[in-house]
Order: structure tokens, then sequence, then C-alpha cells
């Protein structure tokens, strides 16, 4: 009897022991979570730097207005329907489905959420997933945003935000990520070059095409230069989206496993860098001057198109990758420059171009023989055709109702004046 009382006791024991356990790995995950999600968010700061630095003075204060307005629109539309419609749980891969259930819970019932070590298999709770998450989706609009800056309505802007991150965004990201058709297909994007860069950098091209470019950039043929308002801010900008793409590819490991984690960070380190390089070296041969803003340009194009498989290409491939990006991110920049398109901070060029190359590179050198070049591009197409053509469609329906356009006047003489009444650059002097 006493035999068998010691075995319980140890049974016991090491239930209590297990239980423990996996409560340290949910704990420590979960940290590791939270601070990818600071991290992801400090982008927006990043983001904002980038286009107040490359857009001209007169309109800064219109500019931050419009990034800090984005990620408090774009996490309100996510919580309310963002987040059900990208995480649907399909009970068969599609295209469309709703999770009618974990909406009302997130709104009604939070007590009954999961935060226990069953859930995501320990890597996080589900707060955190739907914060991260959110994250994420704000993002996507904030791409947007400096491709079209210096002459689009604010208002336009802020309703766009409010369809793209709360509908189009979620649904496209519901088809790899939510377990939907893409993601039975095989696809394979770990971070989201493709469902966050290049989804909003197909809304950046469709808002820089209805509209249009800002006055006297295009005359006679010849492009004329606008000078940004602070090259430092700039600088300082894309920093900061290097330091927040720790906690967006870092934290796309989904737990904080130091192998997995570690090599992603190697990975998006090395692309950083190469992409810098390839836009330095590009845009010397291509322009004949040391170019700070394609260096700049070329360290997001790296890390865009590293995004897609940095947990499953090689340092020396990720190198190669990151290398491609740079100089295609100068390339891309020329031609759009051909056609009129007039892109203040470059966001189509980094993000669409570079999002699209390094979601099939995935294809070219991926440790994994599942992925494949032809699927990726397959999922690149969908994606894109729907994400251009929503986008599309937004604008110009808001194009035909209220205007996407400010007045030639307002243009002229700045954003700031007209429609927030200060400047974002003022130095008073008391006599």
């Amino acid at each position: 009897m006493k035999y068998f009382a010691t075995l319980l006791a140890n049974d016991v024991a090491a239930m209590d022991l297990s239980l423990e356990i996996s409560q340290n790995i949910l704990t420590t995950n979960n940290v590791w979570m939270m601070l990818s999600t600071a991290l992801v968010f400090i982008m927006h700061l990043g983001f904002a730097g980038v286009e107040a630095g490359f857009g001209q003075a007169k309109n800064t204060v219109n500019i931050l207005f419009k990034n800090t307005v984005t990620p408090i629109i774009g996490i309100i539309s996510y919580a309310a329907i963002g987040f059900y419609l990208m995480y649907p749980g399909f009970e068969t891969p599609g295209w469309l489905s709703f999770d009618f259930a974990g909406w009302n819970m997130f709104w009604f019932s939070p007590a009954s959420a999961d935060v226990s070590s069953a859930y995501a298999d320990g890597g996080y709770t589900y707060w955190t997933d739907f914060l991260f998450q959110a994250m994420f989706a704000a993002t996507a609009a904030t791409i947007v945003s400096g491709a079209i800056a210096e002459r689009v309505k604010l208002g336009a802007y802020l309703v766009f935000t409010l369809f793209f991150v709360g509908i189009v965004y979620p649904l496209i990201g519901s088809w790899k990520w939510g377990g939907g058709a893409l993601d039975a297909m095989g696809f394979y994007d770990f971070a989201g070059s493709t469902l966050v860069h290049s989804v909003g950098g197909w809304g950046a091209l469709a808002g820089v095409i209805l509209v249009g470019p800002r006055i006297g950039k295009y005359v006679n043929g010849k492009i004329v230069e606008k000078p940004g308002a602070s090259v430092p801010l700039a600088v300082i900008g894309v920093f900061l989206l290097w330091l927040g793409w720790f906690g967006f590819n870092g934290g796309s490991v989904l737990s904080a496993d130091p192998g997995l984690v570690s090599f992603v960070l190697v990975t998006t380190s090395l692309a950083a860098c190469a992409g810098g390089l390839g836009g330095f070296l590009t845009a010397y041969f291509a322009f004949k001057r040391l170019d700070l803003g394609m260096v700049l340009n070329g360290i997001l194009a790296g890390l865009v198109a590293i995004t897609a498989g940095t947990d499953v290409i090689n340092p020396g491939s990720a190198v190669l990758v990151g290398l491609i990006g740079g100089v295609l991110v100068v390339l891309s920049a020329i031609l759009l420059d051909k056609f009129h398109l007039d892109d203040v901070v470059g966001a189509v060029s980094v993000h669409l171009t570079c999002g699209v190359w390094g979601t099939l590179a995935v294809g070219i050198f991926s440790t994994n023989p599942e992925h494949t070049l032809l699927t990726q591009l397959i999922g690149v197409a969908i994606c894109g055709v729907t994400a251009f053509t929503a986008a599309f469609v937004i604008f110009f329906v808001l194009k035909k109702t209220v205007g996407i356009r400010v007045s030639e006047e307002h243009e002229r003489t700045g954003l700031d004046s007209h429609e927030h009444g200060i400047r974002g650059y003022t130095i008073v002097y008391d006599e």
C-alpha cells in the first residue's frame, strides 16, 4: 500500500512539474511576442519619420497627422471585423469565412478567451495574438500613406484606411495565415512580403494612379525634384523601421524558439545590409552620385524582400535576396518616374516591387523542397489582382463622390496651414 502511495505522490509531483514547465514556456514565449508587438508598433514612428523626412516642409503636420491616425483607425477596424475575417477557422480551406463566435467572445465574453498553454501551442495568449496581428494590419495602410502624400484629402485617405485594413487586408491574409485556399495550395509567406507589403504596395499603386502626380513634379518631360523637409528625420525613420523589423520577422516565429528566432534575425539583418549596398551601387551607376535616399530605400527593400522566406533562406542566399532587392528598388523608382507615377517616399518600389521579388525568391532559395516558384507566382498574382482591384475601386468611388485630391491652392501653399492651422517647423523668437 505504501508503495502505491509513493507512486501516486510521484505522479502528482510530475504532473505539477509538467504544468509549471508549460506555464513557464508560455510566459517566456508570450513575453517575446509582446516585445515583438511593441517593436512592430514602433514601426509606425519609423514610417512617420520617413514620410515626413522625404515630404516637403509645408506638409509636415499633415503627414504626421495621417501617420498618427492610421494606427488608431487600423487597430480599431481590425478589432471590429478584420481579426475574425482573417482567422475565421475554415472548415475546409476556402476564400471567404467569418468567425462570429470569436467576434462575440472578443467583445462581449472576454473571460472565455483561451489564455492557457493549450492556445497556439503555448506560443502566446489570445490577446497577444490579436494585438500582434493588429499591428501588422495597420502597417499595410501606412504604406499607402507615403506614396500619395502631399496631395490626398485627409478624409478620403482615412475612409480608405478603414476599408482596406478592416476588410481587404484580412481577407487576403486569411487565404494563407488563416488556413485558406492559398495555404492549402502550398503558398508560403512567412512574415508578409506579399500579405502585408505587396498588398500595401498594390494599394499605394492604385492611389498614385488615381490621385495623380504632385503639381510641378513632371514638367516638359523632365522630373522636378521636390526636396524633403528633413534628411536626418528620414534616416532616423529608416533605422526605426529596421529595429521594428526584428519584431516583425522575429515575432512571426510565434514563439521564443531560441534557434529559429536568432536565425531569422540574422537573415533579416544580412538582407537589410545587402539591400542598402545594392541601392547604393545601383544609384551611383544610374545617377552618378552618392544617393542617400536610395541607400535608405535599399535597406527597406532588403528587409521587405527577405520577409517572406527569412526562416527558410540561408544567410548566403539572404544576402543575394537583399542585394537584388536593393537593385530593384532603384530600377523600379526610375520606371515609375518614366510613367509619371509620383510616389513621394518610394513605397511602391520598396513594398510592391520588392515584396513580389521576396515572395518569388522563396521558390528559388528556400531550403524546403515543397516551396516551388510556380506556386509562389500563383499566390503573388492572386493577392496582387485582389489588392489592386479592391484599392482601385475604393479610391475610384471616393474620387467620384467626396473627391480624393486637395485643391490646387492648398497643394501649392501647403496642407499644414490650410487643414491644420500650424506648421511643422516654426521658430519663434521672443522680443
